[in-house]
């Protein structure tokens, strides 16, 4: 078997993961499949709590239960593209445990006034955009700078932009991953 791809993309909420996995989606590339991080549902803090010890923990949990679910996918399907507001640290460590796909994981991120400006417009989510998911942006860019992950910066750019260059490293996996003849 060639070798196939987890391309997880991560990155704050507001930073724009979900509309460009959508607008990649969109473009249907053959041997490319994306999934969203959420489509599994999220359990309220309570309920984190009570079956997982937290929010990191089920965080840590959900994100081995997705690469497990996406190592399993028939072989067209070079690069699976998972949307997930994860931390890579999480990513890596289930990936380290018999994922026979190669892991991938692009940081999308942008400004601070940029990610509060979505949250209040267009995702309507006003109550994210807080200290809180600062915070969380800025450990997650000093994760990518600590382990040399790429980071798509989409302050300024609209979704078509930052699409065309998740569409980049998408087909430079997916080349990697094509049978050879």
């Amino acid at each position: 078997m060639a070798n196939s791809f987890v391309l997880v993309v991560t990155g704050a909420s507001g930073a724009g993961k979900t509309a460009i996995v959508q607008a990649l989606d969109a473009r249907g590339i053959p041997g490319v499949q994306c999934f969203y991080f959420d489509s599994i549902g999220v359990p309220t803090a309570e309920e984190m709590e009570r079956d997982h010890g937290g929010g990191e923990q089920w965080q840590a949990s959900a994100t081995a239960d997705w690469l497990a679910r996406l190592s399993n996918l028939p072989e067209d399907v070079r690069v699976a593209v998972l949307d997930a507001q994860t931390r890579p640290s999480f990513v890596f460590g289930a990936a380290g445990r018999a994922v026979p796909r190669l892991t991938h994981v692009v940081l999308l991120d942008c400004s601070s006034d940029v990610r509060t400006s979505r949250l209040h417009g267009p995702r309507k989510q006003p109550e994210l955009a807080n200290a809180r998911m600062d915070g969380w942006a800025a450990y997650l860019r000093g994760q990518a700078d600590a382990l040399g992950l790429t980071v798509i910066d989409t302050t300024r750019l609209t979704v078509i932009e930052a699409a065309e260059q998740l569409e980049m490293i998408v087909r430079r996996l997916s080349d990697t991953a094509a049978p050879t003849a």
